[in-house]
């Protein structure tokens, strides 16, 4: 037996099938059965019934998923509880929205390794609800979204960061104009819906009563602002003041009042206070309050 055929097995216990589960976790559907054979034939007994059209847990397995749930926790904690409290060490899986990745996060891991060399990190980048699953199924450790909207994963906790604002963002040379005119005339690029911070826009869009003409639809703030700047559309973003600074676009606050949300740290509730997440959320904090003096 080994942790890799239990994490296989939790993993297809919470994604439905051999093929899902390994698509979760990067191996193919052979190299998932063959670790499930292993451990029947290691323990004598049938793990899932594979007369339905999908893997069911006999008995025998429930009682098998439900150990392995408890080595793996117990594995995970050993790291952080040979640490000592100067110094921690360990391996951490964050998922991270696009915005994140280019702003605060970069320089939040570098205080964090320099506070803690002998953390390590693996970073996956995501929208802000495919993360959520992920950090649910147990996949990733933690991660930094925009604050969760419902319907999201009910095994989850968050703690807030950092702020920002939303604003419309237009192509320069239109000049200013009114927010809804430039709504109703102007192509309109618009945010997924799997990032969160799409569903209050849709809201104030509603709100505002204003039909837009969509020309697009894109998960990546970055990818919007240059499609903006090349003169194909607007969009509603939200932005940290230090981005808005630098941009050559025309912003107009959005909402009334301005909308904003928070960025967060999102985790498991069983594993809420994590010593090495904790640090991350430090770390985070430490350098988005540097930027605001």
């Amino acid at each position: 037996m080994s942790l890799r055929s239990l994490r296989i097995l939790r993993a297809i216990a919470r994604h439905g099938s051999f093929a899902r589960a390994g698509e979760a976790i990067g191996l193919t559907q052979s190299a998932v059965s063959l670790q499930v054979k292993s451990l029947e034939e290691e323990f004598g007994v049938l793990i899932f019934d594979r007369s339905r059209r999908l893997p069911v847990l006999t008995e025998a397995g429930q009682i098998l998923l439900a150990r392995s749930e408890e080595v793996l926790t117990l594995y995970d904690q050993i790291a952080e509880a040979l640490s000592d409290e100067r110094s921690l060490s360990g391996r951490l899986k964050i998922g991270a929205i696009p915005t994140a990745l280019s702003e605060v996060l970069p320089d939040a891991l570098a205080l964090l390794y320099r506070a803690h060399p002998r953390v390590r990190v693996h970073v996956a980048a995501g929208l802000s609800g495919e993360l959520a699953h992920h950090v649910a199924a147990g996949e990733l450790d933690v991660a930094v979204t925009s604050e969760p909207v419902r319907p999201h994963p009910a095994n989850l906790f968050w703690t807030p960061l950092y702020e920002h604002r939303f604003w419309l963002v237009a192509p320069a040379e239109l000049g200013q104009q009114d927010l809804r005119k430039l709504l109703s005339e102007q192509p309109f690029i618009r945010l997924d819906n799997r990032a969160w911070s799409g569903r209050p826009i849709e809201r104030e869009l509603e709100r505002l009563r204003v039909r837009v003409r969509e020309e697009m639809i894109l998960g990546n703030p970055e990818t919007i602002i240059r499609m903006v700047q090349k003169g194909l559309g607007i969009s509603v973003i939200s932005l940290s003041e230090e981005t808005r600074a630098q941009l050559d676009v025309m912003c107009l606050p959005f909402g009334e009042p301005q909308l904003t949300r928070w960025v967060v740290l999102l985790e498991r509730h069983d594993r809420r206070g994590g010593r090495l997440a904790n640090a991350l959320a430090q770390a985070v904090t430490e350098v988005t309050r540097n930027r605001a003096r």
